[in-house]
């Protein structure tokens, strides 16, 4: 085997690194389009010649290891792959075997390749610098127009959302009954029917023991009121107070001036229109809660479907166990509410009827819608009741007083902790302060849904938290 001597190696190398500089001006030879001509007069070599020129301060130097002998074998690790070799042996060869009567392409001047870089509209510019103050600040201020927007338009849709959230409340309280109904055998679209016609039942009763009552009291309320005014006006103490002061003189003239105040007229004529618009509103509200919760009832197994799998696969199971008993729970919560509210309106409706306080189907009414607010319902409607009862007679309401005192104790000991039992259990506190801050920030939903969704954040609580916790 022949030894390579280092000034060989040395050659070698220094040759091998022209045939691969070859090779690269040749690859990179730019040739102009046939449209494009070069400039005249311009000969200055191209934008990269410099990246092709020799390194003075590598070209002459000489590796300290190639004239040591003892560093032969390091010489050899250090030559380039037989790859790199064969391929710059190969570029060279092409270079080489070039035809010497081709014309040899015209070198590009930088004028040139700027303008074939640049588009038919110009160059490009540089890009603009995010740092920069103008650009923070307006894209900061555009952030919070956005914001600002998305907000406006969250409560524009707060009608909507309402609506959306009695729906599904509705909903979570009807699918018991409609497991139920599937659950004897009954399929769910004749279910859903069968529920929902219960439903449409209960409301067009309240509506027929609310609504007559009060149109029929309403005329003869209107038809006694010139009679009511007679009274008054005839009584001594206002005869008294009439001589002393000339109250009804002035009371007729402040009168006959507001009924030629043409503004009065019209505040008076907008408020019956706004008046009027509301109860309309409040009709397609109620229609527009029955549909949705029609289709929510019927299309509830494939919303649960499609958003359980949005959940991961790994966690799927246990968030479709965790989110099906928070729904049981409302549901259920909701069904034991409504039972407890029922018992109380039929209870007060059988104590009004048997003591003699007038209007006893609408305040049974009343009782009943009023029940279903926690903690204090229940105690509204026996207050409305109560003063009703005293107008009438003041032995009716202290007879109603003492049988609501009587009832409540019943009601929170014995009814209450039957019907509930099975549903969610929720303590104290949690419940009061709940519902306070349900009352406070939707009103009477938010009470309605405050205690449910108590429950469903303790159960997330105890089933998620602490075992996790516990874990770490």
């Amino acid at each position: 085997m022949t030894r390579v001597t280092p000034g060989g190696q040395l050659a070698r190398w220094r040759a091998f690194r022209e045939q691969q500089r070859a090779a690269l001006r040749e690859s990179n030879r730019f040739t102009l389009p046939a449209h494009t001509e070069a400039a005249p007069g311009r000969a200055e070599p191209p934008l990269w010649a410099d990246l092709l020129e020799d390194d003075p301060t590598t070209t002459d130097r000489v590796d300290p290891a190639a004239t040591d002998p003892t560093t032969t074998d390091r010489a050899d690790e250090a030559s380039p792959p037989p790859r790199l070799v064969a391929e710059g042996r190969e570029s060279a060869g092409r270079a080489a075997n070039a035809d010497p009567a081709a014309p040899a392409a015209p070198a590009a001047s930088p004028d040139a390749l700027a303008d074939e870089s640049a588009s038919r509209f110009g160059p490009t510019g540089r890009p603009l610098n995010r740092r920069s103050p103008l650009w923070v600040g307006f894209f900061g201020a555009l952030g919070a127009l956005i914001a600002i927007g998305l907000w406006q338009s969250l409560g524009r849709l707060a009608t909507t959302l309402t609506i959306l959230l009695v729906a599904t409340f509705l909903t979570l309280a009807l699918d018991p009954i409609v497991e139920a109904l599937v659950r004897r055998g009954v399929s769910r679209g004749k279910a859903v029917l069968i529920t929902f016609a219960g439903l449409v039942v209960v409301f067009v009763a309240i509506g027929l023991l609310v609504v007559p009552p009060a149109v029929t009291q309403g005329a003869a309320l209107l038809q006694q009121a010139p009679t009511y005014v007679q009274d008054v006006l005839d009584s001594s103490w206002v005869r008294r107070v009439d001589r002393q002061y000339q109250v009804v003189d002035k009371v007729q003239e402040e009168l006959t001036a507001r009924l030629t105040d043409q503004n009065f007229i019209t505040t008076v004529l907008g408020g019956i229109v706004g008046a009027g618009r509301a109860l309309a509103t409040g009709v397609f509200q109620i229609l527009t809660v029955l549909v949705l919760t029609l289709y929510f009832l019927s299309s509830l197994p494939r919303i649960k479907q499609s958003a359980y799998a949005m959940v991961p696969s790994t966690r799927r199971t246990r968030v479709t166990s965790l989110s099906e008993e928070i729904m049981r729970r409302t549901g259920s919560y909701a069904i034991g509410q409504s039972a407890i509210a029922s018992t109380n309106a039929v209870l007060s409706w059988v104590m009004m009827t048997v003591v003699g306080i007038p209007y006893a189907a609408v305040l049974a009414v009343a009782v009943g819608l009023l029940g279903l607010i926690p903690m204090i319902g229940a105690t509204l409607g026996a207050v409305i009741v109560c003063i009703v009862a005293l107008f009438d007679r003041p032995a009716s309401a202290l007879i109603a007083g003492v049988y609501y005192v009587i009832y409540q104790q019943i009601e929170n000991y014995v009814i209450a902790p039957r019907i509930l039992q099975r549903t969610v259990s929720v303590p104290g506190a949690v419940t009061v302060v709940a519902a306070l801050a349900g009352g406070t920030l939707l009103g009477v939903l938010g009470a309605l849904l405050a205690i449910p969704f108590a429950a469903g954040l303790l159960l997330l609580y105890e089933e998620v938290l602490i075992p996790r916790q516990r874990d770490q």
